[in-house]
């Protein structure tokens, strides 16, 4: 590698991945009320990104691939702080806002094939307290195993009914591994939900699968077209991969925790695990369940206390109801937690699912 691709990667990687752990945050804690305190806390990385891409110079043909990749992602980030700043000037309104970070999943998805050579990329797709494990460092270090990686069966952004599927690069076929099923929001698609997820199933060892409702959001009412589909897809997974029967996660945010209801509360259903988060809930749904699925079904609920969308007290009735009718519940409600989705409860869900 050259002395200007390699002073030119050292300019543009920090900023770039600070942006990027900004628009997180922003994401994270994003609140109606609190929009102009959120974005004063990440202060102007995306400006010092603009800077440094200002300076690069032409890289040889060789390195193409990792300008493309850098431009990609930080063409992205930029879009979605663009977006944010126009709506802090009074340019746009909430939904706007959610709009601008639609931007952040495409930017990560630009980066992440850059994580086996760059290790700031690498350790940026790892959580924290996995950083320093020299164990998992050696299993990233080696080349990845075959059909491991980021993979889109029909679900392009345009597309509705296909799934986005990681497989840890260190996947091995001796021994079963847990696999987590999770729903995108309403109007949402799992090619980007399935960010949400990358991180930890890379660092705890889990097979991700983020499939995108056959409709404009999940089958709430009206013809159940999406169950159908969800066994497919996971169907295809369970045979191409080694997937532990008893730890089969159904997790979604908004619309797609309360699907979890709808359709994991089905006798039928092979999930092992529920964790709605953010979602609503009626009685109803614990009263028609099937007395013998709700048995001691693990479910996990999170919920914020800041919800603007669906009050907590949603989620304190649904726990009240699901424990009477025989679920084992476990409750979580995030103090500083609005509608959004709170990343750092998978690492527990993980944890959770390995111990029921």
């Amino acid at each position: 590698m050259s002395e200007a691709v390699v002073d030119d990667i050292v300019a543009v990687l920090p900023p770039l991945l600070q942006s990027l752990q900004a628009l997180s945050y922003v994401a994270r804690y994003l609140n109606p009320p609190d929009f102009d305190r959120v974005m004063a806390d990440v202060g102007s990385p995306d400006q010092m990104l603009q800077a440094a891409r200002a300076q690069l110079t032409n890289w040889p043909a060789d390195f193409a691939h990792i300008r493309t990749a850098f431009d990609a992602a930080s063409d992205a980030a930029l879009a979605a702080f663009a977006g944010l700043r126009a709506v802090q000037q009074g340019q746009g309104d909430f939904v706007a806002v959610f709009r601008a970070l639609r931007h952040m999943p495409r930017a990560l998805e630009a980066l992440y094939p850059l994580a086996g050579a760059l290790p700031p990329v690498s350790d940026f797709f790892l959580v924290p307290d996995v950083r320093d494990d020299d164990a998992l460092t050696q299993r990233l270090a080696q080349p990845p195993a075959a059909n491991t990686g980021v993979f889109h069966d029909h679900n392009e952004r345009g597309e509705r009914g296909g799934f986005s599927l990681y497989v840890p690069e260190y996947y091995a076929r001796d021994r079963t591994w847990p696999l987590v099923m999770a729903l995108h929001g309403g109007h949402g698609h799992g090619r980007d939900f399935l960010w949400s997820w990358v991180r930890d199933a890379r660092s705890f060892g889990a097979i991700l699968v983020a499939p995108t409702a056959t409709g404009r959001t999940w089958a709430l009412m009206g013809e159940d077209t999406d169950t159908p589909n969800l066994t497919r897809i996971l169907e295809i997974v369970r045979t191409r991969f080694n997937v532990d029967a008893s730890r089969m996660l159904l997790t979604g945010m908004s619309d797609g925790g309360t699907f979890c209801y709808v359709s994991g509360l089905e006798r039928s259903s092979p999930f092992t695990h529920l964790a709605p988060v953010a979602a609503t809930f009626h009685p109803l749904m614990a009263e028609l369940a099937d007395r013998d699925r709700l048995h001691g079904l693990p479910i996990h609920i999170v919920h914020g206390r800041l919800d603007w969308m669906f009050p907590v007290e949603i989620a304190r009735h649904a726990d009240e109801a699901l424990a009477h009718a025989g679920a084992d519940v476990t409750y979580r409600e995030i103090n500083d937690l609005s509608h959004c989705y709170p990343r750092e409860i998978n690492g527990e869900l993980l944890g959770w699912i390995n111990s029921k």
